[in-house]
């Protein structure tokens, strides 16, 4: 692309970002509460799960708060309070999916717990989302199609690599994880790439709950032998986009939003090194 091509390019994706403004910052839904956690604000429930939950030991619900904490009297710590937390919501309707995979409950910059996935989004939690955009050596860049059996953007356009950081493991670590479920890369492959960095935060209504989630992206030039091959069947097929296929994808939305976001990110960076 000439300098000439490539500023433009980069004026569109800043167009772009700022179209997608709407969706990516979203305030919480129509009644929702703060929530609490061991005194900490850690995220917004739904009124359909304040509801569900208010009769658990260790839920206490304000006019503006709910609280969660350990609860003495019967001899529950808060991990145990936020298990019981999560089963009332999968009894109650309020979760979509329940994953089996437990995520750091964050409050005002501190792990506090932990709690099972699908209960997040209910109860507005943080989460972090961690992304590899590979590069191909010639300045092409690797996208990966989602499975049709996926639950959520079935067949849309992904990131090469993209998944949530459980609880226990670095954020780092949880890129190498996903690395290999979803792309079959190695963690030799990750040696070079770059740290990760949030692109973003965004706040998000959903129809379960409330999506609050740094996307956080690393860039990786991959060797030319190197071929993305899936391992968990959550993608259906890998392609290697020129910056005008991408941006094109782009702009007919097919790609997800989040990997929308995170590739613009790594585009615009990639075209600042070249200008």
């Amino acid at each position: 692309m000439t300098l000439f091509q490539n500023r433009s390019l980069t004026q569109a994706l800043r167009q772009r970002m700022l179209s997608l403004t709407s969706q990516l910052q979203q305030l919480p839904p129509p009644g929702s509460r703060p929530v609490t956690v061991d005194g900490r604000v850690a995220g917004w429930i739904t009124p359909k799960a304040a509801h569900c939950i208010e009769p658990l030991p260790g839920v206490t619900i304000e006019e503006d708060v709910l609280r969660l904490s350990d609860c003495p009297s019967q001899d529950l710590s808060l991990a145990q309070v936020l298990d019981q937390v999560a089963l009332r919501l999968q009894e109650g309707g309020c979760i979509r999916a329940w994953r089996d995979e437990l995520l750091d409950v964050v409050g005002e910059g501190q792990c506090l717990s932990r709690i099972e996935r699908g209960a997040v989004r209910p109860l507005g939690f943080l989460t972090q989302a961690v992304h590899l955009n590979g590069w191909s050596t010639d300045g092409r860049i690797w996208a990966a199609r989602r499975s049709p059996t996926k639950s959520t953007d079935p067949n849309m356009w992904d990131t090469l690599v993209g998944g949530l950081a459980v609880s226990g493991e670095s954020l780092q670590t949880s890129l190498i994880r996903e690395s290999y479920e979803e792309a079959g890369l190695p963690e030799s492959v990750l040696a070079h790439s770059s740290p990760l960095r949030v692109s973003l935060r965004m706040h998000r209504r959903l129809p379960e709950g409330y999506q609050v989630e740094n996307a956080l992206v690393s860039d990786c030039v991959l060797a030319d032998e190197v071929r993305p091959c899936n391992m968990d069947g959550e993608v259906s097929e890998f392609r290697l986009l020129t910056l005008d296929e991408a941006w094109q994808m782009i702009e007919a939305d097919m790609f997800t939003l989040e990997a929308q976001v995170v590739l613009i990110d790594s585009i615009k960076q990639h075209l600042e090194q070249l200008a």
